[in-house]
């Protein structure tokens, strides 16, 4: 193992720098949330109350894993550029789909 690697968890990281740690634990944090409030607003009726609310979380939690991604793809852009195209795609389909609900296009 590389000197400049730091395990949290058993899982290898490659840094010690506390910020890269920092928004590592941000992104894994939003993901995790992203992960929870999208399974509940699948399962949820779509119906004004629940599914929209936990949708708008899903969003703004998928916005903070875009902007993390980015960040952590940047400090390692030759590993991690792949990681970057993921984030943005997936933001993009959420922004979609956010904006395709609010402005009410036919289904």
């Amino acid at each position: 193992m590389p000197a400049e690697t730091t395990v949290v968890l058993g899982i290898e990281v490659p840094s010690t720098d506390p910020v890269f740690l920092a928004i590592v634990a941000m992104h894994i944090a939003a993901g995790l949330i992203c992960v929870v409030v999208g399974a509940i607003g699948m399962l949820s009726p779509k119906r004004p109350g629940r599914h929209p609310l936990v949708g708008t979380i899903y969003y703004w939690c998928l916005s903070a894993v875009c902007v993390s991604a980015t960040a952590l793809s940047v400090a390692r852009w030759v590993d991690d550029y792949h990681l970057f195209i993921l984030g943005v795609l997936s933001f993009a389909t959420a922004a979609l789909g956010r904006t395709a609900r609010r402005r009410c296009w036919p289904e």
